[in-house]
């Protein structure tokens, strides 16, 4: 089943112009290396999205009768509140570069979304969360 998406994937690509035959090679070489270079684009994305299932089913805070786990635990419930509040994109999009150190556009990847859209998600995350956790003054 993987081989026929990667081959579906590739063939779209040649047809939406992403890959270009320039001559360079032959034909059949060109078209092999199309579909080597999509099997590595789809296996790193598959990689990417099983460590952040997993990771985030590890890095979850768990919660015990004096509040959270780790240390400051009315702070720690205030930012998972805060997280929990927040859109499901914006969470993940935060939680895959802060948490798990990715760039945007490694993110963007993982969620299958554009680097702007995961951009957006990202600095309205922020903007989100600065508001949730600030102090109410008076």
């Amino acid at each position: 089943m993987e081989a026929e998406d990667v081959l579906q994937a590739s063939y779209l690509k040649v047809l939406d112009g992403r890959a270009r035959f320039d001559g360079r090679s032959s034909l059949k070489t060109w078209l092999f290396g199309v579909i080597r270079r999509t099997a590595a684009e789809q296996r790193r994305r598959h990689f990417l999205r099983r460590r952040v299932h997993e990771s985030h089913a590890a890095d979850a805070p768990t919660v015990t009768d004096g509040g959270a786990t780790d240390p400051g635990g009315a702070d720690v419930m205030e930012l998972v509140a805060a997280l929990a509040s927040l859109a499901p994109r914006q969470r993940a999009v935060l939680h895959l570069v802060f948490y798990q150190g990715m760039t945007i556009a490694d993110a963007a990847t993982v969620m299958g979304v554009s680097v702007g859209t995961a951009r957006t998600h990202y600095e309205r995350g922020k903007h989100q969360l600065r508001s949730r956790l600030r102090p109410a003054t008076a």
